[in-house]
């Protein structure tokens, strides 16, 4: 993916709750909000990175027009999308690993 400004996991986290099915980006964004317990990310970080998730095919968007009122544009994971997200998965377990190893270094040098 390109160098893009937003949380390095934010396309992890697309990914995770586009596996929950379908939506659109506003959508997306307030499921995230209301689920994370962290989440630092904003609605263009949200739109950016789904972009450059479409343009490696791990989304499909679809527009549509059913419903009155402006065309909403609905995001789909892909096969590729599921096999990025298993890559992602790997790089946040060995992630943890070191951020767990670091509070524990930091608890013993705490408790010196």
């Amino acid at each position: 993916m390109a160098n893009v400004k937003y949380g390095r996991h934010l396309p992890a986290f697309i990914l995770l709750f586009l596996t929950k099915g379908s939506t659109y980006g506003s959508a997306l964004l307030n499921r995230m909000e209301a689920e994370m317990p962290y989440n630092f990310s904003d609605g263009p970080a949200v739109y950016r990175a789904l972009n450059e998730l479409e343009k490696v095919e791990a989304v499909i968007a679809q527009w549509d027009t059913s419903a009155k009122g402006a065309a909403k544009k609905f995001y789909t994971i892909t096969d590729k999308g599921m096999l990025k997200l298993c890559e992602f998965k790997i790089d946040i377990e060995q992630r943890k690993t070191n951020l767990e190893f670091f509070l524990n270094e930091f608890a013993k040098a705490e408790n010196k």
